[in-house]
């Protein structure tokens, strides 16, 4: 699913990637080379510690890989701010399945209800919808506004500060 999200849009972008599995396989092996040019968007560090101080359980749900995941937290020293940290297994689907959510969920003791699930793509938007989650689409990050918009996610933010008047 996600080879095909990233191929959809090189198409719509007029990039031509002939061998999608070698290209991953090029950006896995380059990725870590720069994250020291990788920076938290802004606020960040400020609402995470605002949720966690208010009790709200907190996860990270990527289409990264499990270690590349853990390896970004790490770098970033937010292992403390996530309750759990979920990237992409075997023998789980990807987001848009609400499978990984769900999983989270019961790994959390929690029920879709009570979640809130916030991104910054129309996959986000569309697995928290898929797992009966509210979710919350962001206006900084890999979408413009109107591709989130077109998902009707319950809430848009334009800063995660704008966590704290939904929660």
């Amino acid at each position: 699913m996600i080879g095909k999200h990233f191929v959809d849009i090189f198409r719509e972008l007029k990039i031509e990637v002939n061998d999608f599995e070698h290209f991953i396989s090029i950006y896995k092996s380059i990725y870590f080379d720069y994250i020291n040019d990788s920076n938290l968007y802004p606020e960040v560090e400020e609402t995470l510690k605002y949720l966690k101080l208010n009790g709200i359980k907190i996860s990270l749900l990527t289409t990264k890989m499990q270690d590349q995941a853990q390896l970004i937290i790490n770098y970033f020293n937010l292992q403390s701010s996530f309750d759990y940290i979920m990237g992409r297994r075997n023998g789980l689907t990807l987001k848009p399945s609400p499978e990984p959510l769900l999983y989270i969920c019961k790994e959390l003791g929690t029920t879709p209800s009570e979640t809130l699930i916030v991104g910054d793509t129309e996959l986000d938007i569309q697995c928290g919808k898929n797992a009966g989650a509210k979710t919350c689409g962001v206006l900084f990050g890999y979408r413009i506004k109107k591709l989130i918009e077109n998902e009707k996610p319950d809430f848009i933010i334009s800063s995660l500060s704008g966590l704290k008047r939904i929660i």
